[in-house]
Parts: structure tokens; C-alpha cells; sequence
């Protein structure tokens, strides 16, 4: 039985990652604070990845999945905390790419400061670095928006809401802005092939192939419950952000690399029909934010 760690384990993609690996048989250790219920079946190592002393040191882990660094600290921190291990996987973000690149966004594109993501992106960069430094072959995936059950951004969530109250739904200008979209289990999939066949490329942007325009995208949110949405055009000069869970940014990821030894993804409306199902029973797991306040205080007039 292959011993992985997974960093996290109680929100969203590393709880996912956990529950994935736990019912593929993997012994899975998760390092938290013990703030959260845990996963069912992982074993917790409970401490604060930056001052964990010897906790680790004991322990020979296959793989690491890091999934909560977010600063050159966090991995260096974490690093020196380790014993031995095999595997290193570190979950990046497609904001390590400045907005106004050449897109697609291929694996080899210039990184560097992203106005909508500023210091976020600038430490995945920094934290990227220094994980190359010292485990040069550690894989470094670089995820576009990830969906699907479990997830606690108010995304997918807040057009189903939008969708169940038969609400009219407030959209950016024309609609077409374009997003990059990848389902949850895919990423526990893709990183499981990498656990499996260890593939030579180590840095790899992850995602579905094709983009999708919002509008499309909140229309097949409202196909989930059987609904069209009524849409009614928000002039481009109100801040997306205040009625919309999207930057006013688009932009594609290139997953060449990616579709060599992963070529099939969850299909869109298959992905947001599985999230709409969770979300029915576990809306209390969403940090909702006040879209629907703003639009009836300030769009509905």
C-alpha cells in the first residue's frame, strides 16, 4: 500500500484529493490544524506545516501532495520537515501567468505579475522556484478555475442558486467572455496517472481543452435544475467582481502537455450536473457572498 501525504485535507481539493485517494487504497496521511472533521480513513498528522519538528521526519511517503503552498515558505518550511519521500506534486494556478501574455498560455510562457491575482500569483511563482531548487523533479500542475463537489467558492454555487429562485441572471456585457474550467476528479485522475507512469514533462498546465463563454457556462448551471436562464446585459463599466464570482479576465491555458498521458476529461454538463447534485445536500460547505444583495440594490433599479 503506497503511503501519500496530502497537505490539507478538509477543504475543497486537498478534502477531494483525500477522499479520492482513501477509496483507491492508498494510505493517506493528511497534515492540518484539526480545525475541520477529517476525511474518513486518512490518518491525521495535526500541526502547523511550519513548525511540525519531527512529526514527519519518521515516515517514508511515495508521494507528497502539496496542495497548501502558497509561498516559497511554505515549501521550504515543509521540505525541511520531511524524511524521506518519493514522489513531490505541488498544485499551482494558471495565475503564474501575467494577463497580458501570448495565450494559450503554453508551459514555457513568460511567468510574472497578473493584475487580477497580484501577490497570489507572484508567491506561486516565488514558491514554484524554490520547490525546483530543491527536488528538481517534483511535477508543478497549473490548474485553470477547478469545479465540482466539495468545492466552497461561491462559483457554480451561486448561478444554481440563480437557477432554484428562478432569478434573472445579471451578465458581464455580451456574454462571451471566455473561461478554463477543470473538473476535481480530474485532477486527482491526472495526478494519480503521474503517480503511476511518472511522465518526463514536470511542469504541466491542467485543464479542459476548450474554453467556454460564461453565457454558455451559466446556461448549462441552469440546465442542471431544467431551467433557461433570462439574462439581462450589465454594462462592462460595474465591477464584474461585486455581481459576478469571475475576474473580468479571460484567458486559456495550453493542455497539449497534459493530453498526452491524460486525453479525456469530464464533459462540462456532466461535471456541473455531478457539482449541483452535492451542492443540494452541503450548501451550509459554501462561503456564500453577497452577489445576489448587490444586484437587488444596485442592478434592479
Amino acid at each position: 500500500m503506497k503511503k501519500i501525504l496530502i497537505t490539507g485535507g478538509t477543504t475543497f481539493v486537498s478534502k477531494y484529493a483525500a477522499t479520492y485517494f482513501v477509496q483507491r487504497d492508498y494510505e493517506v496521511y493528511v497534515l492540518n490544524r484539526n480545525t475541520k472533521p477529517q476525511v474518513n480513513g486518512v490518518r491525521l498528522i495535526e500541526g502547523d506545516r511550519h513548525c511540525l519538528g519531527n512529526a514527519l521526519k519518521e515516515i517514508h511517503f511515495d508521494t507528497v501532495v502539496d496542495i497548501t503552498s502558497y509561498t516559497a515558505k511554505d515549501i521550504t518550511d515543509l521540505q525541511d520537515a520531511l524524511g524521506s519521500f518519493g514522489q513531490y506534486i505541488m498544485i499551482s494556478s494558471s495565475a503564474v501567468y501575467p494577463e497580458n501574455g501570448a495565450q494559450p498560455f503554453g508551459e514555457d510562457s513568460p511567468t510574472g505579475v497578473n493584475q487580477f491575482w497580484g501577490k497570489y500569483g507572484t508567491d506561486k511563482i516565488e514558491a514554484e522556484n524554490s520547490l525546483l531548487k530543491r527536488a528538481p523533479d517534483a511535477y508543478i500542475l497549473r490548474p485553470p478555475y477547478l469545479y465540482g463537489p466539495m468545492n466552497n467558492v461561491y462559483r457554480e454555487a451561486f448561478v444554481f442558486d440563480c437557477a432554484k429562485a428562478d432569478r434573472k441572471f445579471y451578465l458581464p456585457g455580451d456574454g462571451e467572455m471566455k473561461l478554463q474550467f477543470f473538473h476535481i476528479k480530474d485532477l486527482c485522475g491526472l495526478m494519480e496517472v503521474i503517480i503511476e507512469t511518472k511522465p518526463a514533462a514536470h511542469i504541466i498546465n491542467v485543464g479542459n481543452p476548450q474554453t467556454v463563454s460564461v453565457r454558455d457556462w451559466v446556461t448549462q448551471c441552469y440546465a442542471c435544475f431544467d431551467k433557461r436562464p433570462s439574462f439581462v446585459k450589465v454594462d462592462r463599466e460595474v465591477e464584474q467582481r461585486k455581481y459576478f464570482p469571475f475576474y473580468d479576465y479571460e484567458y486559456c491555458l495550453d493542455v497539449q502537455r497534459q493530453q498526452e498521458f491524460y486525453p479525456h476529461t469530464i464533459p462540462l454538463q456532466e461535471g456541473l450536473k455531478e457539482a449541483a447534485a452535492w451542492y443540494l445536500s452541503h450548501e451550509d460547505e459554501v462561503n456564500k457572498k453577497p452577489y445576489p444583495t448587490y444586484i437587488k440594490e444596485n442592478l434592479e433599479a
